[in-house]
């Protein structure tokens, strides 16, 4: 099973460097047209692997992953209002998000390898854990209800300002550098990027509290949860640029990912008593996520003067 491991990391990693270098070139901006094309196709990729999971492992596999990948997609869009923010609150050049998010998502890999793997472990170990990760999903979908669209204030970020109190910071972007040498004694200088790169790997911490416990309520397979993470996470940079400019449409999204949340949670307290075939999990998901986009379609928001 290591070499499926090994394997699987590097093809994902083989992806990103392939995306960065070969189609997102320095100071290329991503188009509509294309970014949906490669949002697409990190969509068929997901689907050829279920495929492949069906011959090797059977399906009850495929349908976890499946389901596990519909719930941490739909819980990662949550993600790009988040981006949307941080990237307006610094003023990021569009030609410098992608490379922003090459590294931040990279760094999603290896956390969120680390949560699985603790998560796995920890529920086989301590089987009470499986009931306060599902009270800790009820309140995280109750709080998201009630408070609406998640905020971030970059300027609180306690990682940004310990970097602020050790490093100095420039007061312009460079390019694409995170750090830079200047002055006579060349000393070493922070960008205002890698400021923003800290508050977006902080920030996926955050959102991992409520998306690794929720597929722990539907699988306690490693590799089939890992495998579900990466791909949704690898989508979610083309995602970004194909929907930055729509994502306000969708006002009722989040109430959806809340009941989301609460739905998965209530499934992993009661996991010892009821037992809830996982294709009634997945279709529960994808239709509280059709409803909420159709909600926002037909009562879009309203601009000032209507």
């Amino acid at each position: 099973m290591l070499y499926f491991w090994i394997l699987f990391n590097v093809f994902a990693l083989a992806l990103l460097v392939v995306d960065l270098r070969v189609f997102h070139r320095p100071g290329h901006v991503a188009g509509f047209r294309e970014a949906l094309g490669w949002s697409a196709m990190y969509v068929v990729m997901a689907a050829a692997f279920a495929g492949i999971l069906y011959f090797w492992q059977g399906p009850q596999p495929t349908l976890e992953f499946v389901t596990g990948y519909v719930l941490e997609l739909s819980l990662s869009v949550d993600n790009l209002f988040i981006f949307l923010l941080i990237f307006n609150y610094f003023a990021v050049p569009e030609e410098l998000q992608h490379r922003v998010l090459f590294w931040g998502i990279l760094g999603a890999l290896i956390l969120r390898g680390i949560f699985i793997g603790a998560g796995v472990e920890l529920i086989n170990r301590f089987h009470w854990i499986l009931y306060l990760f599902g009270a800790l999903l009820i309140y995280s979908g109750i709080r998201v209800c009630i408070s609406g669209d998640r905020q971030v204030s970059p300027e609180k970020n306690p990682v940004v300002r310990l970097v602020r109190r050790w490093i100095p910071v420039t007061s312009k972007y460079v390019g694409g550098k995170f750090f830079i040498r200047s002055g006579t004694d060349a000393r070493l200088y922070a960008t205002p990027l890698l400021i923003v790169l800290l508050v977006i790997e902080t920030t996926d911490v955050l959102f991992a509290v409520d998306s690794i416990p929720a597929i722990l309520a539907i699988t306690l397979k490693a590799f089939i949860v890992y495998t579900s993470n990466v791909f949704a996470i690898l989508g979610l940079r083309s995602m970004y640029f194909a929907v930055s400019g729509l994502m306000k449409i969708f006002r009722f999204l989040h109430y959806g990912l809340a009941a989301i949340l609460i739905l998965v949670g209530t499934k992993m307290l009661l996991s010892d008593h009821f037992h809830i075939p996982i294709h009634v999990t997945l279709g529960v998901v994808a239709t509280v996520l059709l409803i909420s986009i159709a909600l926002s379609l037909v009562f879009p928001t309203k601009t000032v003067g209507q």
